[in-house]
């Protein structure tokens, strides 16, 4: 079985080759998947994308003209595939439905605590040789502030986790709650947590029509002054005009984000010298408040192990019983 894996990364090859105990024949390509290094694909019966390789009409149509049976993605989401034409053309398609918790809940602490203890600023001005202690770097303690997370799945589960073991008091709001999480979280309705928590971390799909940019203004205004914002799920969830002007109005005290709804157009690029969206380039230019990671959540040892060793298994399984439980 011929396999080629869009997205590879140098730091991954050797995870991808040592998981490999169905002896694939392996092709890993860095670069994600586009409308010219789809012709790498030719030769091959499998194909495995991430986020943000286009597998959209014209892809998969040059998919099916070069054989591919089977189509793996080595995440959650597949936004990135054109669901309609790929069963028009009777692709068997697997995604991975979880992995590891904490990459995720972990980079949320992460920017929480930066943003609370204005830690990027202080590493800031100490790179610049300036060690005056300003008021800005003043900063509450965790165990004395609320924290509200949206979506408690296994990663919100896990992030309000890591919360309550810092002496935060955890909220939440779930249209599903978790009998699991009810012992470390305190579920809320929506409004009250709005209004309540000094932290909000989003850990909830995206479901279009019905959450769109959740982060809006309407959920801005009625933040808790001085409120910061965390999104390490989906860019769909957040309105970043709204977030803009809660921003410059300090209605939000800082903002972090993994995600934008149109990342694809500069992720994962060396945008340096070019220009990008002009809302993402606002967002920019308010550092140390606002702090941005290339869509890096999964990017752990332990939650690439789980993509490689699922979307494998995925594929065996489709060759040996010709159904797959994690089938699209």
């Amino acid at each position: 079985m011929k396999l080629i894996c869009y997205g590879v990364r140098k730091v991954e090859k050797p995870f991808f080759e040592k998981l490999n105990k169905f002896g694939y024949d392996l092709t890993l390509v860095e670069e994600l998947m586009n409308d010219e290094n789809v012709n790498l694909i030719e030769g091959h019966q499998a194909v495995m994308l991430r986020a943000n390789c286009p597998a959209n009409r014209k892809n998969l149509e040059k998919m099916k003209n070069f054989g591919v049976e089977y189509l793996l993605t080595r995440t959650v989401g597949y936004n990135h595939i054109d669901l309609e034409a790929a069963y028009e053309m009777g692709f068997k398609m697997a995604r991975v439905p979880r992995y590891s918790p904490n990459a995720i809940a972990e980079l949320a602490i992460t920017f929480a605590m930066n943003l609370v203890r204005k830690g990027a600023y202080m590493v800031d001005r100490s790179r610049n040789k300036n060690f005056i202690v300003d008021e800005y770097m003043f900063s509450p303690e965790i165990r004395n502030l609320t924290v509200g997370v949206i979506g408690t799945g296994k990663i919100g589960f896990t992030a309000a986790k890591l919360f309550k073991g810092l002496g935060a008091r955890v909220i939440a709001y779930d249209l599903y709650p978790s009998e699991a999480a009810k012992e470390v979280v305190e579920y809320v309705t929506m409004e009250e947590l709005n209004k309540t928590a000094d932290i909000i971390t989003l850990h909830c799909p995206y479901i279009k029509g019905e959450n769109d940019n959740l982060l809006g203004e309407e959920f801005i205004s009625n933040l808790k002054d001085g409120a910061i914002l965390i999104n390490t799920a989906r860019g769909e969830l957040q309105d970043v005009e709204a977030i803009i002007k809660g921003l410059e109005s300090g209605k939000i005290g800082g903002f972090a984000t993994d995600v934008f709804s149109n990342e694809k157009e500069f992720f994962f690029k060396d945008m340096a010298g070019k220009e990008i969206d002009k809302n993402v380039e606002k967002l920019i230019s308010l550092y140390p408040r606002v702090l941005i990671t290339p869509h890096i959540g999964s990017y752990t040892d332990e939650a690439l192990t789980n993509m490689i060793e699922i979307s494998y298994e995925n594929l065996d399984e489709f060759l040996r019983t010709g159904d797959c439980q994690n089938k699209l």
